[in-house]
């Protein structure tokens, strides 16, 4: 259980500072920045693995879950607990996010500024590099304790310059909760499967790479 919550304050942390960065940024006109709300992404990503590392291994994003499942550095029986938990967390920053700004329409979604398949590719793309800075550098010793600072400046970048363009949600869990509390899923299908394909590559690239 102290996986579970973990990963459920860890998540629940990334939605309400992530896309409440976002929703702050909206109905105070800008003050924010768009490069705010990268830093906030990447800052508050590189807090909870810090805080929550040692418990759960701080994954706080389904896709990165669904991942480490096909490696040999994960106990598949606690896969359906990791993905409920980073789901509920989620839903429930969203919906807390609801009751403070009940007039914002979106609560931070995920939602394409171009083609469906330009976004598909782009997070298949930043998920690929997010889940490879993870693996790679989380699985090694020399480096372990830096996971946090790579990670978290990993997301800021991509969140930095992809984010105009997809949402740079690279987490299922991210998208799917305020979506839902918003009840704006059209495009909802890209950001639960494109982030998991490229998460899985990732995994398959680490075990090609990594030395026996």
């Amino acid at each position: 259980m102290k996986r579970y919550l973990a990963e459920f304050i860890g998540t629940f942390a990334l939605v309400f500072c992530g896309t409440g960065a976002i929703v702050i940024n909206d109905v105070t006109n800008g003050v924010v920045t768009h490069p705010g709300v990268a830093i906030t992404f990447g800052l508050i990503v590189s807090a909870m693995i810090y805080t929550f590392g040692s418990i759960s291994g701080a994954h706080i994003n389904p896709a990165v879950t669904i991942a480490f499942s096909i490696t040999d550095r994960f106990d598949r029986k606690f896969l359906l607990g990791y993905l409920a938990s980073q789901l509920l967390g989620a839903i429930a920053a969203s919906a807390v996010l609801k009751l403070l700004f009940m007039e914002h329409q979106t609560l931070g979604a995920t939602v394409p500024a171009g083609s469906w398949h330009q976004t598909f590719i782009l997070e298949i793309i930043l998920t690929y590099f997010l889940m490879l800075v993870i693996i790679f550098v989380s699985q090694n010793k020399s480096v372990a304790q830096f996971t946090g600072l790579a990670v978290g400046a990993v997301v800021g970048l991509e969140a930095m310059f992809a984010g105009p363009i997809t949402g740079a949600s690279m987490n299922p869990a991210r998208s799917i909760a305020p979506a839902l509390v918003s009840r704006h899923v059209t495009e909802l299908w890209i950001y639960i499967l494109a982030p998991v394909i490229g998460a899985l590559l990732a995994s398959m690239t680490w075990k090609l790479m990594k030395e026996d």
